[in-house]
C-alpha cells in the first residue's frame, strides 16, 4: 500500500481527508494525517524526517486567515509561500508525489466568467499573494507537483460560515450577508473523493480547478444552508461588501472554471445545492431527534 501523507490535517479538508469516512480509507492507503503541531512545514528538517520516499502527499496546511494575513504578512507567507515551496523541494528530492492545495483568491474578482487555469492572476489581498506565491515556489521546486486550486470549503453544520449562521439562526437573530460575491461553495467531502479520483488518474493535470458545479452569492449559499438545516431562511438579509468593515478585499467574482478537470476526464463535482443537502442532513436529523417542550 501506498502511504498518504497528509500535512495540514487538523484543518477543514485535512481533517476530512484524514477521517474513518474518508476514501483515502478504503484499503488502498495508509494515511497519516499531520497538523500543523506535529509537523511545521516551514522547517526543512521536519519535512525531511516526515516524509519518506514513495508518499504521496497532500498539502493542505496553510495560514488561510484571510484579514489576519493583512497584518500577519510575514507568517502568511511563510506557510503559504516558503513553506510551501520547501515541502515541493523535499517531495522532489524523495521522489514522493505531491498534491498542493491553493484557491481562486490569486485571482481579481473583476472577470465576467468563470476563471480558467491559464487566466492572469492579481491577487487583491495577502492571503492571496502569499498562495499565489506559493503555487510558484511549488511549480519551481517540483515541476511535476499537482496544484489544484478550490473555493469557499466547508465541513457540515460543526465548523466555519455554517456554524455561526445557524446559530444566529437558533438564536432568532437576523443576520446580514453579502450578495455581491459569488462563488462555488464546495463541500469537503466532495473535495475529498475528487482528490481521490485526481491521484488515480493515469495522467492528470498540472494545474487545475475543484470545486463543486454551479455558482452562488454568499446570500444565495447562506439561504440554502438556512433552508436545509429546517431554520427561518427570511431570518437572513442581503447586503453589499461595502456595508462590512474587513481588513481585506474579496474577489466578487471567485468561480473557478472545471475545464481543465472536465478536459482531463475526470468526473465533476456534484452542484453545490445538492451538496448543501447532504452537509445539513445530520443538522437537521439530530434537530429531528430533540425532545420538544410542551
Amino acid at each position: 500500500m501506498s502511504r498518504l501523507l497528509v500535512t495540514g490535517a487538523g484543518g477543514l479538508l485535512g481533517a476530512r481527508m484524514t477521517s474513518p469516512a474518508s476514501p483515502f480509507r478504503d484499503g488502498t492507503w495508509t494515511v497519516t494525517g499531520l497538523g500543523s503541531k506535529e509537523l511545521d512545514i516551514t522547517d526543512a528538517e521536519a519535512l525531511d524526517t516526515a516524509i519518506a520516499p514513495g508518499d504521496v502527499v497532500i498539502n493542505c496546511a496553510a495560514y488561510s486567515a484571510v484579514d489576519a494575513a493583512e497584518t500577519d504578512i510575514d507568517r502568511a507567507f511563510a506557510v503559504n509561500a516558503s513553506g510551501a515551496g520547501l515541502l515541493a523541494r523535499t517531495c522532489a528530492q524523495k521522489r514522493a508525489r505531491l498534491v498542493h492545495i491553493s484557491t481562486g483568491y490569486v485571482f481579481d474578482g473583476t472577470a465576467s466568467r468563470p476563471y480558467d487555469t491559464d487566466s492572469p492572476t492579481a491577487p487583491v489581498n495577502e492571503y492571496g499573494r502569499s498562495k499565489l506565491a506559493g503555487e510558484r515556489a511549488v511549480r519551481q521546486e517540483f515541476p511535476d507537483a499537482l496544484i489544484v486550486r478550490t473555493m469557499w470549503l466547508y465541513s457540515g453544520a460543526t465548523t466555519g460560515f455554517p456554524a455561526a449562521l445557524l446559530r444566529k439562526c437558533e438564536r432568532g437573530e437576523t443576520a446580514a450577508v453579502v450578495s455581491d460575491q459569488i462563488a462555488s461553495p464546495t463541500f469537503t467531502d466532495d473535495l475529498v473523493a475528487a482528490l481521490s479520483d485526481l491521484l488515480a488518474h493515469p495522467d492528470p493535470p498540472l494545474l487545475t480547478h475543484a470545486t463543486s458545479e454551479g455558482a452562488a452569492s454568499k446570500f444565495e449559499f447562506a439561504r440554502a444552508i438556512a433552508e436545509e438545516a429546517g431554520l427561518a431562511a427570511g431570518l437572513l438579509r442581503p447586503c453589499r461588501t461595502t456595508d462590512f468593515r474587513s481588513a481585506a478585499d474579496r474577489p466578487r467574482n471567485a468561480v473557478l472554471s472545471d475545464a481543465s478537470w472536465i478536459d482531463a476526464g475526470l468526473k465533476p463535482l456534484p452542484h453545490w445545492r445538492d451538496a448543501v443537502q447532504r452537509a445539513m442532513m445530520p443538522y437537521r436529523r439530530k434537530a429531528a431527534a430533540r425532545p420538544r417542550s410542551r
